[in-house]
């Protein structure tokens, strides 16, 4: 019996998705799909059109012949998207990303850019830095390509199928009571009421430095947060510590801003000042944002729950807020010594011939259950 192997044919046509017509036709070997409009009859001219044209060698692929190097368009990606749809933070390292993706794809054009070629990339950047790292750059770049899609530069993203690497970046380095005061007091200047801050609310380093007195509710507490991480404002409750080096700040009356230069622009850099603060407190292995870990960390061990903690952090789920949720050793240490006090009601044994002599009256009492069981009636008189 014959096997008749039927090849498909290629058939142009219209279709619809929703409100919009769709054309769908073969240029060669390749299938392309054009959005046209509401109108049928439109969409269907449109394809007649095209299919002229291509019988009669005229047409033109318009995504065929525009070639644009990668170089030029992470510039017009971020000139006309990043700039004005990111905030200033995020458009830095916008930049940076860019910067770092051009020096090993800008000399090649986005539509010959293959998903190999950036698996190679993925190879060589994890040599020198985290998996996180290389994820945020695999992620800019599909986010950019995807970009040149909706602007008819480039037909298929080829970092779509690239799989971002595992990551495990969580940190558990927080700071004990003892190592809180010594960082403190061996913090000098505008640095020592920056620290005080950060451990007794949990805000973030730019949060802090964007601080204006008139962000300040002395008389309620409360600190209002209008530029956050998450694009939402935030009311942080404050305390007498926090209330105490906001009003030893000396404040500068020619600028809004609680922290700021002598020439009333606002700190950013302060990594100077603090490092000298970890080095005179011989404290290793720390960055600012872990006293955001501690100040989490301290309210989980005094008691506090997990959905107060994430409502102070600002976090909008609570799987962000377990995170926060680990024990320093010496809390876990406490938890045993307490099991270890109540477990003193169990008698201890001193000599060994006692503690045989338990064991073979349990054996035996065992044994003569089953011979209840298995006779109905006790061999003991």
């Amino acid at each position: 019996m014959e096997t008749l192997i039927k090849k498909r044919k290629k058939r142009d046509g219209v279709f619809k998705q929703g409100k919009v017509w769709y054309i769908d036709y073969y240029f060669g070997s390749r299938r392309i799909r054009k959005a046209i409009g509401p109108s049928k009859r439109t969409a269907t001219n449109a394809l007649r059109k095209i299919k002229v044209e291509i019988a009669e060698g005229k047409y033109l692929d318009k995504q065929a012949i525009e070639k644009i190097k990668f170089s030029d368009f992470a510039e017009q990606y971020l000139g006309l998207y990043c700039k004005h749809n990111h905030k200033p933070g995020s458009f830095k390292k916008d930049i940076n990303a860019a910067n770092i993706l051009k020096r090993y794809f800008g000399d090649k054009y986005i539509d010959e850019i293959s998903t190999f070629q950036i698996e190679r990339f993925k190879a060589e950047f994890i040599k020198t830095v985290k998996p996180a790292t290389v994820n945020r750059r695999i992620a800019f770049l599909k986010a950019m390509l995807n970009r040149a899609i909706e602007w008819e530069k480039l037909k298929e993203n080829p970092a779509r199928k690239v799989k971002l690497f595992r990551e495990n970046n969580k940190r558990t380095r927080f700071l004990e009571r003892e190592e809180i005061k010594k960082l403190i007091d061996n913090a000098d200047g505008y640095i020592k009421n920056i620290l005080i801050i950060a451990i007794n609310t949990g805000m973030r380093r730019g949060e802090i430095l964007k601080l204006k007195w008139r962000d300040i509710d002395f008389k309620n507490s409360l600190i209002y947060l209008n530029d956050t991480k998450n694009s939402e404002s935030r009311q942080v409750p404050i305390n007498d510590a926090v209330k105490s080096a906001l009003i030893s700040t000396e404040k500068n009356t020619e600028s809004p801003y609680i922290f700021c230069k002598p020439n009333g622009q606002p700190r950013f850099d302060i990594r100077k000042s603090f490092l000298q603060a970890q080095k005179k407190s011989g404290i290793l292995n720390f960055r600012f944002h872990d006293l955001r870990h501690t100040f989490a960390s301290q309210l989980v061990m005094a008691g506090i729950d997990l959905n107060t903690v994430r409502e102070l952090l600002g976090h909008k789920s609570i799987q962000m807020t377990q995170r926060y949720s680990h024990l320093s050793p010496l809390h876990k240490q406490r938890a045993v010594s307490i099991l270890d006090s109540r477990l003193d009601i169990i008698q201890t044994y001193d000599k060994k011939d006692t503690i045989f002599e338990n064991l073979d009256f349990e054996h035996n009492s065992l044994k003569n259950q089953e011979l209840v069981n298995t006779r109905g009636h006790s061999s003991i008189g």
